[in-house]
């Protein structure tokens, strides 16, 4: 599977999440979930605990309602750039003193910036749940932004650019693809930003940025383990509850993306390919933004579809046809505006991309127009419900769930009523969302090809 076939089938997760969307995983916790508490600070940070006494470890993630889809027009990369600049020097302690303190307890810590969010965390033993909170509430509001941090760190994010993308055939072409399947939408800007933009990011647009969304009121905090709500409640007035309220921000609209009415194909051609490789993608409702069981419809059409080795598209072009060495499907579920939907494949050698593109459009087809049977839909909600149960098993993937549907617009109820609403979903909705949304002429295909090839 190349990049781009793999972000797209496990997306946030950068993320780190379950395949599909992230609010399925959580879902099926019928006994633990009485336990979630949520709560509101003061100051306007709401707060989630999700205890888990397995372990005597304890996540703590602070999610901030801002990500690249955000960034002010010219800025783009601002808001990864400055998840960067959150580990620099406070006014209370030194650059590193974090990171430091994580160690020495044998705990870890990261953070990530996606097109809607921004999330940091930590995974520490739970004495030392206080500690973390106390140095995170300290960075959302003191950090020391000198014009030598700013330039030292902008350097840094260049280079990780050439890297992970200029120096990436299936990453360039992933830019490339977004760019021309959003037409208005902000999705269409990597996350990482342009590099003619990156490179003029200055202090100045650091701190306006860091005052516009660092603040309580835009923050989520979600702390999952072994931990208890009232502990993590006085916890978190001690540390985050100092803080003060920042202005209210204004909704979070963004440009409409048009009806697009026209097929549009991308290709590179690249010596450092070594295997070819397609990707068709479509716009589509996502859990914010489509109609009651419209998204839930397109999570089972990518399971059935693409879904897996059981899959329609796995089945037919890897095991019977055995012209590809891998297809599925995908589909980004929790995004805070329309999403993307999107099939993918790689041919076997001695075949060619047409043929196996072919074959691959053939396949969404027949869901568009004869449907699924209600047995193959019923497997494919059990197979799908059962495997993202796993997710309990992990607590950092618990925070990860509650955190980004709640900084997408979603609610702890959408979670917990999640497995309801996959159950609900009948084969005529899988077979309308197939013919609505998977129309060929209104699709951007992608070509990945060694310099010696050509798509058809």
């Amino acid at each position: 599977m190349t990049m781009l076939a793999a972000r797209l089938r496990s997306w946030f997760v950068v993320l780190v999440l379950a395949a599909g969307s992230v609010v399925p995983a959580a879902a099926e916790q019928k006994a633990g979930q009485a336990d979630i508490t949520d709560f509101t600070l003061a100051n306007g940070m709401q707060v989630v605990v999700i205890p888990d006494r397995r372990a005597p470890i304890v996540t703590h993630m602070v999610w901030y309602k801002v990500g690249s889809a955000d960034e002010p027009p010219g800025k783009s990369g601002i808001a990864h750039f400055f998840e960067h600049l959150m580990f620099k020097a406070t006014k209370t302690y030194p650059e590193g003193a974090f990171d430091k303190a994580i160690a020495a307890i044998g705990g870890s810590n990261n953070a990530f910036t996606s097109y809607d969010y921004t999330a940091f965390y930590e995974t520490v033993p739970p004495a030392a749940l206080g500690e973390m909170m106390a140095f995170e509430a300290d960075r959302m509001r003191n950090l020391i932004l000198d014009d030598k941090t700013i330039v030292t760190e902008r350097d840094v994010i260049l280079e990780e650019r050439r890297a992970r993308v200029d120096n990436d055939p299936s990453s360039l072409l992933e830019e490339e693809v977004d760019a021309t399947l959003w037409q208005n939408q902000p999705y269409r800007i990597p996350v990482i930003g342009w590099k003619q933009e990156i490179e003029k990011l200055d202090r100045a647009d650091a701190l306006t940025f860091y005052d516009h969304y660092y603040r309580p009121n835009n923050a989520i905090l979600v702390v999952a383990g072994d931990v208890d709500a009232e502990t993590v409640r006085a916890l978190a007035q001690k540390s985050y509850g100092k803080l003060e309220r920042g202005p209210d921000l204004p909704p979070r609209i963004r440009p409409v993306e048009p009806e697009q009415n026209s097929r549009r194909t991308v290709t590179l051609t690249d010596a450092r390919v070594g295997e070819p490789s397609f990707s068709t993608q479509w716009v589509v409702p996502s859990y914010h933004t489509g109609k009651p069981g419209e998204a839930e419809a397109l999570d089972l059409l990518s399971e059935i579809l693409g879904g897996g080795p059981r899959s329609r598209l796995y089945q037919e072009l890897v095991v019977r046809k055995k012209i590809a060495t891998s297809a599925g499907a995908s589909f980004q579920g929790n995004m805070l505006d329309d999403t993307n939907f999107a099939v993918y494949a790689e041919p076997r050698d001695g075949n060619s991309v047409a043929d196996v593109e072919a074959a691959a459009n053939a396949e969404a087809a027949r869901i568009a127009t004869g449907g699924v049977t209600e047995e193959e839909l019923d497997r494919a909600k059990d197979r799908f419900i059962r495997s993202t149960v796993f997710a309990r098993d992990r607590q950092d993937a618990m925070a990860n769930m509650y955190g980004a549907t709640l900084a997408t617009g979603g609610t702890i109820e959408d979670i917990t009523g999640w497995p309801d609403r996959i159950r609900k979903v009948t084969a005529e909705q899988v077979k309308t969302a197939a013919a609505r949304y998977l129309v060929p002429d209104r699709s951007v295909t992608g070509y990945l090809l060694p310099k010696t090839q050509v798509a058809n």
